[in-house]
């Protein structure tokens, strides 16, 4: 059976690799050497490293660079399909964690590559399918569904908390007593560790943070309230502010609500 220590002693470029898994699974804390394009063919997965917290919808990959420890946690269940990319392969490839929107191109190229086997033939269509993947790699748009996490410890701390309970109040004035500074040190400190307000962050975070329980089945109203709304329609306006669309299309009950 395939495994993922055999992609990365594989003698090409990239490998590919498919798993499945059912919702609440958490893959603990681990890097691999080479490079990951995790792309989400259906599910939604949130992917948690030190910079921060990637929230992956189905239709988008996360790029994981190598050597970087990340913890995935499944919020429903997700059909997962990963290239292994030698650090290597190309001299432009990111260097940094984030989320892309997967073009039809991009989503059947992957789906192809998993039928490849580890030492695919060079210099015909095998090779030229994980050609093109790093192609369309270089090409995807980069989506903005990262919630930040500061580097300063007690801050981060505080974040932290925050992202594992965003339902608790988020008032700039309290954080900033725990931190034993006044509110504007810490506004300033808050921007120049994230490059957001704190204000924008908590929204952020929020609504990021609730793509997978909308992705669970939860109602609007359930999602809102965790996350500290007092009501479907303003976390519903909110949402659609970040996100573009409402709620419900990251529901699978399709449920219609405000906004």
């Amino acid at each position: 059976m395939l495994t993922h220590e055999d992609c990365q002693v594989t003698p090409r470029p990239l490998a590919a690799f498919p798993s499945d898994h059912e919702a609440g699974i958490v893959l603990p804390a681990h890097s691999h050497r080479r490079a990951q394009l995790i792309h989400a063919i259906s599910g939604v997965m949130t992917v948690h490293a030190a910079p921060g917290s990637w929230v992956v919808p189905t239709g988008r990959a996360v790029w994981m660079p190598g050597g970087i420890e990340h913890e995935i946690r499944t919020a429903s269940p997700i059909r997962m399909r990963t290239v292994f990319v030698e650090p290597d392969a190309r001299p432009d490839l990111p260097r940094d964690c984030r989320v892309l929107q997967v073009s039809p191109l991009l989503r059947e190229l992957v789906i192809a590559a998993m039928d490849l086997p580890l030492a695919y033939e060079l210099g015909g269509r095998d090779q030229r399918i994980m050609e093109l993947i790093l192609d369309e790699l270089r090409l995807a748009t980069v989506l903005d569904l990262h919630v930040p996490i500061p580097r300063h410890p007690r801050l981060a701390a505080l974040c932290g908390r925050f992202v594992a309970d965003p339902s608790r109040p988020a008032e700039m004035e309290g954080w900033a007593r725990s931190l034993a500074m006044s509110s504007r040190t810490m506004a300033r400190l808050f921007r120049r560790e994230t490059g957001m307000s704190f204000g924008d962050w908590c929204r952020r975070a929020r609504v990021l943070l609730s793509l997978p329980r909308l992705a669970e089945g939860r109602s609007i109203l359930e999602v809102a309230l965790e996350h500290g709304y007092d009501s479907p329609s303003a976390f519903a306006a909110m949402f659609r502010r970040e996100l573009g669309v409402p709620p419900s299309a990251y529901s699978p009950r399709g449920e219609r609500g405000p906004g």
